[in-house]
């Protein structure tokens, strides 16, 4: 039986990636997307494949309503698979005293409450299937730079929520996150793929694996645990080891 599966920001960077990925390993997929533009670039990069693209704003009960309406049309079996991929890719950073109550929230559902409105969406159609959630986190969940509360918070509150899914909708229903580290994703932000950037030897080199991580790194972890039928729960840090490397500042 063909799998289903349901991406959220896969338009760009390691939704994108995602994207690709699964509908190489012969899933089929559909890729939710604010941006029309992306949504367009999207179908026309995999002419003939079993993709439904939606143009949708997930952060928005009713548009979350009815992408789920007419995906449930679409794979009427139910899903296999919800990967929460959506966020504000390049969130201004803006010191917490001058941040604002509606930037605050415009972060916060996008890359929060947007997990809660598709993970909800899609439980009927999970349950019929065994299917389960992979939700992208970040180490900013653990770590942070200066001005980017609300990304953070975001991020944490996935880990939180994940855990809390997890016990809440098992066993009929796995769900685990992904954390990545630095990916590279600047290729992948324009309707049309870039070059892949190169990285100077001090940025490879701050990762123990001895590069910066590429989105089909994400994809990699996200097909692993669509599939790790004990696995519930769980933060995978995909990171290079980055997290892991003690960092001291030269004198």
């Amino acid at each position: 039986m063909t799998r289903t599966a349901v991406i959220t920001g896969a338009g760009r960077g390691i939704g994108r990636a995602c994207a690709a990925r699964l509908l190489a390993e012969g899933w089929r997929v559909a890729a939710l997307e604010k941006d029309a533009a992306m949504v367009e670039a999207l179908s026309a990069r995999h002419p003939g494949a079993p993709l439904l693209a939606l143009e949708t704003d997930v952060a928005d009960e009713p548009a979350v309503v009815a992408a789920f309406a007419r995906i449930s049309e679409w794979s009427p079996g139910g899903l296999d698979l919800l990967v929460n991929n959506a966020a504000i890719a390049s969130a201004p950073r803006i010191p917490v005293e001058e941040l604002s109550l509606a930037e605050w929230r415009r972060q916060l559902d996008a890359g929060l409450t947007s997990v809660f409105l598709c993970t909800r969406a899609a439980i009927p159609g999970l349950r019929a299937r065994g299917g389960s959630v992979v939700s992208m986190a970040s180490t900013r969940a653990f770590q942070s730079e200066a001005h980017t509360e609300p990304y953070a918070a975001a991020k944490g509150g996935i880990v939180a929520l994940t855990h809390a899914l997890a016990v809440s909708l098992g066993p009929a229903i796995r769900v685990n996150a992904v954390a990545p580290g630095w990916i590279e994703t600047g290729h992948l932000q324009e309707a049309e793929d870039e070059p892949y950037p190169e990285h100077s030897e001090a940025d490879r080199m701050q990762h123990p694996a001895g590069r910066v991580g590429r989105p089909e790194d994400v994809a990699e972890a996200v097909l692993y645990l669509a599939d790790a039928g004990f696995v519930t729960g769980q933060v995978l840090t995909v990171d290079g080891g980055m997290t892991r490397k003690m960092i001291y500042e030269e004198e």
